[in-house]
């Protein structure tokens, strides 16, 4: 069965607005998520990142290492999932029920090449 990946996208700024019990509620509703995914048996890992911009590093004749993706984007990936699905169709639907999508996030789905073996 393949594997597809999950990319959460949000604007931050609405996440910073929200009160502690908003966003408790919100943490409640991912981690509903999350563990009907497991009960499922389609859930192979996931997890929130962290609130900073991270680093981008380009390559060439000398490895360039950069704060953030971009520095005027208004959304930023928040985290992923990745789950198994028959085909994109029934990763769609999994997906619709993601909480981001309550939240006006945006979620990018990508099939994972399995062709290519990881370790």
């Amino acid at each position: 069965m393949p594997s597809y990946m999950l990319l959460l996208h949000s604007d931050p700024t609405h996440w910073r607005e929200m009160s502690p019990q908003d966003m408790q509620k919100a943490l409640e509703k991912f981690i509903a998520w999350r563990r009907k995914l497991q009960a499922s048996g389609i859930l192979v890992s996931s997890h929130k990142l962290t609130d900073d911009a991270g680093k981008v590093m380009r390559g060439g004749q000398q490895i360039r290492v950069t704060d953030g993706p971009y520095s005027e984007a208004k959304e930023v990936l928040g985290g992923y999932f990745l789950i198994k699905a028959n085909n994109y169709e029934a990763a769609i639907d999994c997906s619709r029920e993601c909480p981001a999508m309550e939240y006006g996030g945006t979620i990018e789905l990508r099939q994972v090449d399995d062709t290519v073996p990881n370790g």
